[in-house]
């Protein structure tokens, strides 16, 4: 079996590293040059919980794609969500009929994936990880493989040969569950994403901090809310997630407000920035529209408004404009946005 990973980030190496050190085939892809020469140079270094495991290997700059031959059986991205699509475009030549593209990253990337190479050969992944790149070569993974959470399933909900593949390979580096229902489970990891994305990005401060001022959280929950309601009216299934059993699910919106206290609880240490913080440190472009931008989408989509997700997206682009900069200072711009929906 032969896997590549295209999108090699601090979750997209680390899951790699976990491959190659399991003995799997990996072809390791990455567009940010710096982090492929750091990596052939040097290896792959990533700090655990447990120590720092150091991984050699020989990855490939996106101008070597042309090179590869064959067809791969796995084809993984780890690139942002508004990059999908021209990576699906990028290794159509390298699948064969029956290889299967998994997005190990944020969003409904799902059907860019589905819009380009066909529903057979879409598999999606829900990740529940922290981890962060603070420069090329080296991977902070600040949870276990014990407590990383994955989900990974068809788009029909069939369990085949490849969903079990799909689950054999990131097993070494997680806790991998197949799931009838991706769609629905991409949906519960964007009701965590919510709350925590933009509004702790926006005061450019770690999750922890943000969450644990009364009136930010307040605003999260505001947001989070408004997404469960949207969710429901587009006829979304809830189930258990993130660790949430199914005895433990309220029916009801207090399920979304758990669903942040189990990000907390689970893959948030004192220090952890979300990744649109990590974009924006970077002087990055965030994937705004795969957090509060997709609900927003989705609520024009069927005439349902979504006031606090569009405030909270406003201030985002502003901040992308460089009209603002991440900051404590935009914390009233944040709490009005909680408000909108009153």
């Amino acid at each position: 079996m032969r896997v590549a990973f295209c999108g090699a980030g601090a979750v997209g190496a680390s899951l790699s590293a976990d491959m190659i050190n399991a003995g799997v085939d990996v072809t390791v892809i990455d567009p940010w040059a710096p982090h492929v020469d750091a990596i052939r140079e040097s290896g792959l270094s990533v700090n655990m919980p447990t120590g720092t495991e150091h991984t050699a290997f020989h990855p490939y700059h996106l101008y070597d794609v042309p090179t590869l031959r064959g067809t791969f059986d796995i084809v993984f991205t780890g690139v942002k969500s508004y990059d999908t699509r021209w990576v699906a475009e990028l290794m159509r030549p390298l699948m064969g009929p029956d290889s299967v593209c998994v997005g190990t990253q944020n969003g409904m990337t799902i059907d860019d994936v589905s819009e380009i190479l066909g529903p057979e050969r879409t598999v999606g992944c829900v990740v529940g990880i922290a981890a962060n790149m603070p420069q090329p070569g080296l991977i902070n993974r600040e949870v276990t493989r014990e407590g990383t959470w994955l989900a990974v399933g068809s788009l029909d909900g069939a369990i085949t040969d490849r969903v079990r593949q799909v689950h054999e390979v990131l097993s070494h580096g997680a806790q991998v569950e197949i799931t009838h229902d991706i769609r629905s489970a991409k949906w519960m990891k964007l009701l965590a994403n919510i709350p925590e994305m933009l509004p702790s990005g926006i005061l450019g401060a770690p999750l922890v901090e943000a969450a644990g001022n009364p009136t930010i959280r307040q605003a999260m929950d505001q947001a989070s809310i408004e997404a469960y309601g949207l969710a429901k009216a587009l006829g979304v299934t809830f189930m258990p997630s993130l660790g949430i059993t199914a005895e433990e699910m309220p029916d009801s919106e207090q399920y979304a407000l758990d669903l942040l206290d189990a990000v907390l609880a689970r893959f948030s240490q004192p220090t952890t920035r979300v990744a649109v913080l990590q974009d924006w440190d970077k002087g990055r472009r965030a994937e705004l529209d795969a957090f509060c931008g997709y609900v927003v989408k989705k609520g024009k989509e069927i005439g349902m408004p979504t006031p606090v997700n569009e405030a909270i997206l406003d201030i985002a682009h502003r901040i992308e404009s460089g009209e603002l900069t991440p900051s404590w200072d935009n914390q009233d711009l944040l709490v009005a946005a909680g408000e909108a929906g009153n």
